[in-house]
């Protein structure tokens, strides 16, 4: 390396270290305005009344309890409105209603599977809940984006849920699989033997079509059920796999 390239390359770090020495600088003296405006905002809500904040280098900390985890996320993006605010970091604790794991898991898995009836995609999402020690993660295939966003707003606004994490596939959009979910609903629905089904606003066999991969997913009442709705969907044209995940509702029962 020659003279000329090694002074460029100083001049070029040289340039870069005032750079960053300007930016912390700027930063930190606008760090009394910004302490004043995420308390301002903070101070707006009840909920987050036992919240307190700190400033450094334009980088915000909250920290203190809230009832529910969704004013935990809601803090941190009334901070982010603040001008100058560089990041947040978030240490809120949820220190709400504490509920047991398997009670936890129970009531948002009813709340999501009943979450979308009366919708059009009710049949073709499928969401799972786990829950330990109060984080909750929730996984699962949906049809679009709104009905994992719905399950992740359920999840977080639940009391008792100390963190959130989501494993939700959004399916592609696809008019090939469209069409498949149309035959594979009307084909297991409309059989004379699985039609009770479609009683249920919910739509407990849940139909779920990726790239043309069916997977049949939820609970059944008996067994002839189970092996039905695989017939029927293995029968559909252009159907590349047909998987049944379907559980049969007296083995759940016996597994509890």
């Amino acid at each position: 390396m020659n003279l000329k390239h090694v002074f460029s390359s100083m001049v070029l770090v040289g340039a870069l270290s005032v750079g960053m020495t300007a930016q912390t600088n700027s930063a930190s003296r606008n760090d009394p305005t910004i302490t004043t405006g995420v308390a301002q905002k903070l101070q707006q809500k009840s909920q987050f009344e036992n919240v307190k904040s700190s400033v450094e280098d334009g980088i915000v900390t909250l920290t203190g309890t809230v009832p529910v985890y969704q004013d935990k996320l809601d803090a941190a993006k009334n901070a982010r409105k603040v001008k100058n605010v560089q990041g947040v970091r978030n240490l809120i604790e949820v220190a709400g209603t504490s509920v047991p794991d398997a009670e936890l898991a129970a009531q948002l898995s009813r709340k999501i599977y009943y979450d979308r009836i009366g919708y059009f995609d009710n049949a073709f999402n499928y969401v799972t809940v786990s829950v330990k020690d109060g984080m909750v993660t929730l996984n699962g295939q949906t049809y679009n984006d709104v009905p994992k966003s719905d399950a992740l707003a359920i999840a977080q606004r639940m009391p008792g849920v100390k963190d959130v994490v989501s494993n939700i596939q959004v399916l592609p959009t696809s008019n090939f699989d469209d069409r498949l979910r149309v035959q594979a609903f009307r084909t297991i629905y409309g059989n004379s033997v699985l039609s009770r089904y479609a009683i249920d606003p919910a739509k407990p066999i849940r139909i779920i079509v990726d790239n043309g991969h069916i997977t049949l997913e939820g609970t059944v009442q008996n067994t002839m059920d189970k092996q039905v709705a695989g017939i029927r969907a293995n029968q559909l044209p252009g159907a590349f796999r047909v998987e049944n995940n379907l559980v049969v509702e007296s083995d759940s029962k016996q597994g509890l």
